[in-house]
């Protein structure tokens, strides 16, 4: 069941799941340009929540790893993995 939520900026929103993150912020926050514009709210803060905010740092991490992030899931692999061959750069082999 959804349930009206008011963020701390005063946004209304329904969710229905315990998360607290409220989807207008999100959107207000998203980059508009970059890797991290291309993927979805969950997967853009697992990898800001790990202190990868640039290709260079996520070429340290392995697919595996990366996919080990909370809010990470398999359809945003494709997406990094051309952001790094667009730089030259891959992932780090397991």
């Amino acid at each position: 069941m959804n349930s009206l939520r008011t963020c701390d900026k005063g946004h209304k929103f329904y969710k229905s799941s315990d998360c607290p993150t409220c989807p207008i912020c999100e959107q207000e926050r998203k980059p508009a340009e970059g890797f991290l514009s291309i993927l979805s709210a969950p997967a853009r803060r697992a990898l800001e929540d790990n202190g990868i905010t640039s290709l260079q740092r996520l070429s340290n991490y392995s697919e595996n790893e990366i996919l080990q992030f909370h809010g990470m899931g398999p359809a945003s692999i494709p997406k990094l993995r051309t952001a790094l061959e667009t730089c030259g750069l891959t992932f780090r082999a397991k």
